[in-house]
């Protein structure tokens, strides 16, 4: 996907405007994602990633830096070192653990909640209280720590239920109990800690609720918010939404299920009030609010969950379809100076479709080598890295270039390894044109889902046969 496909992002700043040196810490598909956007502002000089992947070290204006996302004490000394003028901080670990928190103190810029702020991703015992509290619809919920009080009152549940880990656990930590005995032996594998360790000694047990999943993501500055275009996650590992959760098997953006009137009802039922709850409780929100939705067939939206940062594979179809400056819009949220900003989207859909190694969400082998990236040549196709690193190839580092595979092997590095994307006339003309770039890539035990953005194309048929019959 060149940078023609989005155009419209140079003219929105002044060209005397100072340049910076930007930081992005994290290695998936949301980072490259994010890099490839802020690659292309007026506002930069450089853009770096901490630790990044195979698709951020070939990223044109892009260059990786050997410092994980956990390690704060080299972050900041990096940030210091170069003059990083803004760090976006990627993954959501760093975030519940008082990244920004830190970078604040030692006068950094760097967007993101603070450490309190982002319990609303890092406890979901805590985001569904604060829920409750504030009247934003939500299921019904309840909380344990003791396996006995938790198999008790899934006695009297109505089946499925929803067992959630309180903590962090990669998109792992759901899971979709179809029957009493599996949410029992759920109940016990999380609390018992052998499921997904220390995030699941506290759990929620919730209601399921029936609807149409939906992301929305904004940005905010502690008051103000700008809202993000609508978006489509798939997490289930399999078609037809079966097997084990995931992080993402793909995206598609806009979601077509939040018509302009589900998208007020979003930002006056769930945002506002969220946004609004946060300074009442002393934590105001800056960053990236992701709101994990469900849309019911009255149009009612409730909230499944909350991500204090960008989504994953979500940021993906975004970033294709940004035209704004992201740059311009963080340094804007960091300032507390969101109130005037708007976020421009491309007409056109996007879809990402994940190409994930086998075994993913479970175990799985790294190393394969990929082939195919060289032969994807369409300008309105972009292919996200997630988990994949660069091998050079034995030849002098003056011969090396940067857009070009020619001279790396690009092998998988992780479960979720790409994110093919692509931009169309609308859902329907993307998943087309993703699926067949996905057809170009081969590596030893790839597999992907065959039906993402489905849902869309089904509603984007239902509105051209009634415009038709009309």
């Amino acid at each position: 996907m060149s940078a023609d496909t989005t155009p419209g992002t140079r003219s929105a700043v002044k060209k005397t405007a100072k340049k910076i040196s930007l930081l992005i810490t994290g290695s998936g598909g949301r980072e490259h994602g994010l890099a490839f956007r802020v690659a292309r502002s007026p506002l930069v000089d450089r853009v770096y990633v901490a630790p990044g992947n195979a698709g951020t070290a070939l990223e044109p204006g892009v260059e990786n830096v050997d410092i994980q996302p956990m390690d704060f004490d080299a972050l900041l000394a990096f940030a210091r070192e170069q003059q990083v003028g803004l760090t976006i901080i990627g993954p959501e670990m760093p975030l519940v653990a008082g990244v920004v928190d830190r970078f604040q103190a030692a006068g950094l810029a760097c967007i993101g909640p603070l450490r309190l702020a982002a319990r609303l991703e890092g406890s979901k015992s805590f985001a569904k209280h604060f829920l409750e509290k504030y009247h934003i619809p939500t299921a019904a919920y309840q909380v344990f720590t003791q396996p006995n009080e938790a198999i008790d009152y899934l006695q009297h549940q109505q089946y499925p239920v929803v067992i959630k880990a309180d903590g962090l656990a990669a998109g792992k930590g759901v899971v979709i109990a179809a029957d009493r005995a599996e949410a029992e032996g759920t109940v016990k594998a999380m609390l018992g800690g052998t499921l997904v360790g220390d995030a699941g000694s506290r759990i929620v047990i919730e209601e399921f609720l029936v609807g149409e999943e939906a992301s929305f993501i904004v940005i905010a500055d502690g008051v103000n918010y700008v809202p993000f275009a609508s978006s489509q996650d798939h997490k289930a590992a399999f078609d037809g939404d079966r097997g084990p959760n995931t992080g993402g098997m793909g995206a598609c953006s806009p979601a077509p299920v939040v018509t302009d009137a589900v998208h007020q009802r979003i930002l006056d039922e769930i945002i506002s009030p969220t946004l609004s709850g946060m300074r009442a409780e002393g934590h105001p929100y800056t960053g990236f609010l992701y709101a994990g939705l469900m849309i019911d067939a009255e149009g009612m939206p409730r909230v499944i969950e909350f991500n204090c940062r960008c989504g994953d594979p979500e940021t993906q179809p975004l970033m294709s379809r940004m035209k704004s400056d992201l740059v311009q819009l963080c340094l804007a949220a960091v300032k507390g100076e969101l109130a005037n900003q708007t976020i421009e989207f491309d007409r056109r859909a996007a879809l990402t479709v994940v190409i994930a190694a086998e075994g993913y969400p479970g175990n799985y082998d790294k190393g394969k080598m990929i082939e195919g990236l060289d032969d994807i040549i369409d300008e309105t196709v972009k292919v996200f890295h997630a988990g994949t690193v660069v091998k050079k190839n034995s030849v002098k580092k003056s011969n090396m270039k940067k857009s070009s595979t020619e001279k790396s092997r690009v092998l998988t590095n992780g479960g979720r390894v790409l994110g093919v994307t692509a931009l169309g006339d609308n859902v329907t003309d993307a998943q087309r044109k993703a699926y067949a770039a996905v057809q170009k890539l081969k590596f030893s035990g790839m597999r992907y889902r065959t039906d993402i953005g489905d849902r869309a194309v089904r509603r984007e048929s239902l509105v051209e046969n009634s415009v038709a019959i009309s």
